[in-house]
């Protein structure tokens, strides 16, 4: 009859596996570009489809809310990115903010 090899024994390996709270995370910061006057629908998509690198059907979306809803939120991210995403915006005159994501 064989025989069973001895069970090996481990150690219990604690892992402390508490999820962080929103709070303890960068806080993430919201791209909004507003509606204005001055600039035509055709051109709003043209340049968020060159900052972003959206698709013309995903810049065109965005466009209409901004044009019927009076604006979009764009793009949730990290204060330095959103910071950049905004003077991308409004170097191409369009009227974009930032806020914190709450």
């Amino acid at each position: 009859m064989p025989t069973l090899a001895p069970t090996e024994v481990r150690p219990d390996i604690d892992r402390d596996e508490q999820t962080r709270s929103r709070d303890d995370l960068e806080p993430g910061y919201l791209v909004i570009c507003w509606n204005d006057p001055v600039n035509l629908m055709p051109y709003v998509t043209h340049v968020f489809m060159k900052v972003f690198g959206w698709s013309k059907t995903k810049a065109e979306i965005h466009m209409l809310q901004v044009h019927e809803q009076g604006k979009s939120v764009l793009v949730r991210e990290s204060l330095e990115k959103a910071e950049f995403y905004v003077h991308q915006l409004q170097k191409y005159t369009l009227h974009a903010t930032m806020e914190l994501d709450r």
